[in-house]
């Protein structure tokens, strides 16, 4: 399927969606993974440590390994918010001390010292991201401090994409204008939803206004890429009043939109028992909000990329899809695929080749293994041929809706549709209720199976179905 004919399709097929069974979205309204890596983040194990990340480092950048080859992503965790939204399932350290920035600071730079002292020097990283929390919890000059110093140590280069995620509650002109002269071209707000009684709800108070002004100055400074994160499911939320936040949205223009589903968990987020759970949206009523939301993006020229993330046409991540590069990791959909990422931070993740690496997520711990001169690893997990192969086909769901099994086999070796016989069995349904199509190379998803994306990709995911499964959110 061409993008240019993907747009009518896919309305038609929502449009079909309105005549959908109750029992039908239930069916695959089922809990599943994001994957935004594969194995799963709960597969993996505290026997991979400090010891185990550092000796992969050192063989991924070793006089000619393969990997010595492929670019560099870098993500930093800046963990720091003055006050917790109540929905919030990110690692954040909720602290009015601005002096813990600082603090901050100081171990950060040596774990970046460490790892870049493992790095080969020729390896240069085409993609650079600041995330949290609140990264602008920094002082400007705290910023320049933290590029310049990782800048120092590795090969950026000139058009690497440097994004940073922003609060435009407290982010100032002044940090702005800071980010774009080091580089930085694009931005990412935390935006939610406009509406009143939901922005009550959930303790984050940021009007329509507010976050417009904070475009407007971005593009007025040249940022190249604004990306605004929405999140369906939240309390008081209903079709009309989310479609109010819609229209907000498409007015302002942001180049890409990420449109999340919330998860109630909190038994992994206690502060979240501070939002009346009565008030969420379930089942039918949280499926018509996102399908509006679909909806008024494609009506509204965007490109739905999977999952949950739409761009505009001429958008990077578009052309990736379009080119076959588009990529997922732990930030989501990407367009540099081939990267190894390395994370830094408390609770950052590093994602090799053949690898996966968490670091500690309680600041205390983070802090005892750097000053141990360690790596502040927590767990990770080392891939198996098996799980790489699997990767590979989950990927190719999600990003490119799409499988080839016959180029699966030429990069792995293996015969894959033998393979995922017992996967493609249980397809089958799937196929008959017009999720996706079996074709002679492997199988296409339709406009309404790339909503489904998940479920299609579970049946490939050998982890999936052990005893010890966590709880995962729901696919819609």
């Amino acid at each position: 399927m061409t993008m240019g004919s993907t747009k009518q399709q896919i309305l038609q097929s929502y449009q079909d969606l309105a005549g959908l069974s109750e029992a039908l979205l239930q069916k695959y309204n089922t809990a599943g993974p994001r994957y935004t890596s594969y194995p799963t983040a709960p597969s993996w194990t505290d026997e991979f440590d400090a010891t185990t990340y550092e000796q992969a480092l050192k063989a991924t950048n070793a006089p000619g390994a393969v990997e010595q080859n492929l670019p560099l992503s870098l993500y930093v965790h800046l963990p720091f918010c003055e006050h917790r939204c109540h929905f919030c399932g990110c690692n954040v350290v909720i602290t009015p001390h601005r002096e813990q920035a600082e603090k901050y600071l100081s171990y950060l730079f040596q774990e970046i010292d460490r790892v870049a002292e493992l790095t080969a020097d020729s390896r240069e990283v085409v993609q650079f991201h600041w995330g949290g929390g609140t990264p602008t919890y920094l002082s400007p000059k705290q910023i320049e401090r933290l590029f310049l110093y990782q800048q120092e140590r590795f090969n950026l280069r000139p058009d690497a994409e440097i994004a940073i995620e922003v609060d435009p509650r407290v982010t100032t002109k002044e940090q702005l204008t800071v980010l774009r002269e080091l580089g930085f071209n694009r931005i990412s707000m935390g935006v939610q939803d406009f509406h009143a009684e939901t922005q009550q709800a959930i303790n984050r108070i940021q009007p329509v206004g507010m976050t417009e002004a904070m475009v407007n100055y971005c593009r007025e400074l040249g940022f190249s890429g604004i990306n605004f994160d929405l999140i369906y499911g939240l309390p008081h939320q209903t079709e009309e009043t989310f479609g109010q936040t819609l229209d907000e949205v498409i007015r302002i223009q942001p180049d890409r939109v990420a449109l999340y589903n919330f998860a109630y968990v909190p038994w992994i987020s206690p502060h979240q028992k501070k939002m009346d759970e009565a008030t969420l949206p379930e089942g039918s009523v949280k499926f018509r909000i996102f399908r509006r939301a679909i909806e008024r993006f494609l009506d509204a020229g965007y490109v739905y990329i999977g999952m949950d993330h739409f761009a505009k046409p001429t958008d990077e991540l578009t052309r990736a899809q379009q080119e076959g590069s588009l990529h997922r990791n732990f930030m989501g959909y990407t367009t540099k695929a081939g990267c190894e990422l390395y994370g830094f931070g408390v609770s950052a993740i590093s994602g090799l080749e053949s690898y996966y690496a968490q670091n500690h997520k309680k600041l205390s711990t983070y802090y005892e293994a750097v000053e141990a001169a360690q790596l502040p690893t927590m767990r990770g997990f080392a891939l198996s041929h098996d799980d790489r192969l699997r990767r590979a086909v989950i990927n190719s769901i999600l990003c490119q809706g799409q499988v080839d099994f016959e180029a699966i086999d030429l990069s792995f070796g293996v015969a894959c549709r033998h393979l995922f016989a017992d996967a493609l069995e249980t397809l089958t349904p799937m196929v008959g209720d017009g999720l996706l199509v079996i074709n002679e190379t492997g199988f296409q998803l339709t406009p309404l199976g790339r909503i489904f994306s998940r479920n299609i990709a579970m049946p490939f995911d050998a982890y999936f179905n052990q005893p010890s499964k966590p709880l995962f959110s729901k696919t819609l």
